[in-house]
């Protein structure tokens, strides 16, 4: 274990002290690759060529004369070729940074290794596993190029539907299957949860087959914006395509590598506005929700980070062409009133944190009623206490364009307004109690970008 991290005995106490409260422990697990400071990536270096060591990575030779180019076109996701040059003339393969080689899942050694490793926390009674990058780890054995010299779109996103080289491939089931067979050797409520950035519904469904992985985060929500039309199309092919599998779905509106939806949204006073109705609606829909850490504050973000200070590889090797994912990694305002507001002793955070957060701490936002803390707490006491939300059917009301609402059985109705002007409420909600509401409005009407939950 790195240290930086703490010690094992850290995380024993860690995992016991959490299930003493009732919080699962949740590990992230990175199986596309290794660090290049990893014993096994330092023993294929040395072990050179033709290696039982390397054959646990993806070395090739080169194109081009004396093979100095790459093996192919493609691209880190973080915009520069995937692959990296060695004195030996050998070339090894990253999807992400040079200092992260992709390991070969066609290895047998590779497979035993990573099914030690969830065993070993297993065993230390941890509650499941987060996949980073579900969906990379199978690549293609002629490794083709990529038509057109790279990938389109999000970087983590398969840049066309079909027999993608190195996104989404069919042989990475085998490796899902054979983790499922590990964690039912375990008893109690374990999970996997996939990141898995797969934009075709259908294949999304087969990372959550029956003998397969438990949930999925849902990007193709996170990607439909300010949008009642988009949003109402992908909640219903969402549906739609895991109930095929039986699998339940998992909402999310923001991670640690996308702009925070505040931002997305618009910013300011709009932006949070409108999150807050997106999260409520969120909340009313069947399934899980995850809430990424500044939610529930109400976070922007971090725009305005010198370049100096600036962490993420992306900012550096693009010349700051693209700025990077820092502004939603920037540690979280919990205290006081000057950075680093709480978070750790030592002052001095990784990412600095703007002074206009003293107005936002968690401490702060505990003595007003409706802040946005306030607001989430409301929210998710309701949903736990609710037997209408959570997992169950739901149906669409009729509505004008801009405004959407459904039933969540037959008592709970949630209404949300995306247009800038107030709605006058359905007729099915016009008596109703008001559960709880991201905004306040005017009886009889929802004000503009605000949601509602409603009990009969």
């Amino acid at each position: 274990m790195d240290p930086v991290f703490g010690t094992l005995d850290d995380a024993k106490a860690l995992i016991r002290e959490a299930h003493d409260h009732r919080p699962r422990i949740i590990v992230d697990m990175v199986p596309n690759h290794t660090s290049d400071q990893h014993q096994w990536f330092r023993a294929a270096l040395a072990a050179g060529p033709g290696s039982p060591e390397r054959a646990r990575y993806i070395f090739r030779e080169g194109r081009g004369p004396c093979g100095s180019e790459p093996p192919n076109n493609w691209l880190s996701n973080f915009g520069w070729p995937a692959w990296t040059h060695l004195a030996d003339g050998l070339w090894y393969l990253h999807l992400f940074a040079s200092e992260q080689p992709d390991l070969d899942w066609t290895n047998p050694e590779v497979v035993a290794e990573f099914e030690d490793i969830l065993r070993f926390w297993l065993d230390l009674g941890v509650d499941g596993f987060r996949i980073d990058v579900a969906h990379g780890l199978a690549k293609d054995p002629d490794l083709a190029g990529l038509p057109g010299g790279g990938a389109d779109g999000h970087p983590l996103t398969p840049a066309h539907l079909g027999d993608h080289p190195h996104w989404d491939r069919d042989e990475v089931h085998d490796v899902y299957r054979g983790w499922r067979r590990v964690l039912d050797e375990y008893a109690g409520d374990r999970v996997f949860v996939a990141e898995a950035w797969v934009p075709n519904p259908d294949r999304f469904a087969r990372y959550l087959r029956a003998d397969e992985l438990h949930t999925a985060f849902n990007f193709s929500f996170l990607e439909a914006g300010w949008d009642a039309a988009k949003t109402r199309r992908v909640i219903d092919q969402t549906l739609g395509e895991l109930g095929t599998v039986g699998a339940p779905a998992t909402w999310v509106l923001s991670n640690h590598d996308i702009q925070r939806h505040p931002t997305r949204f618009g910013g300011g006073e709009i932006g949070l506005r409108r999150a807050r109705a997106t999260t409520l609606l969120m909340l009313a829909l069947p399934g899980g929700a995850y809430i990424y850490q500044g939610e529930e504050l109400g976070l922007d973000e971090v725009l305005d980070i010198p370049a100096e200070l600036r962490q993420d590889p992306i900012f550096a090797r693009t010349g700051g062409e693209r700025v990077g994912r820092d502004g939603c990694r920037v540690p979280l305002p919990w205290s006081g009133t000057a950075a680093p507001f709480g978070f750790g002793p030592s002052g001095t955070p990784w990412l600095p944190q703007p002074p206009t957060w003293a107005a936002i701490t968690a401490e702060a936002q505990e003595r007003v009623p409706d802040s946005t803390l306030a607001f989430y707490r409301a929210a998710l006491r309701a949903r736990r206490a609710s037997p209408a939300l959570g997992d169950g059917p739901m149906h669409w009301l009729d509505t004008p364009d801009g405004v959407l609402a459904f039933y969540r059985w037959d008592h709970c109705v949630c209404v949300m307004n995306f247009t800038d002007l107030p709605i006058e409420l359905p007729d099915v909600v016009k008596d109703a109690a008001v559960l709880v509401t991201s905004s306040p409005s005017e009886p009889g009407t929802l004000a503009p970008a605000t949601a509602a939950w409603y009990t009969q």
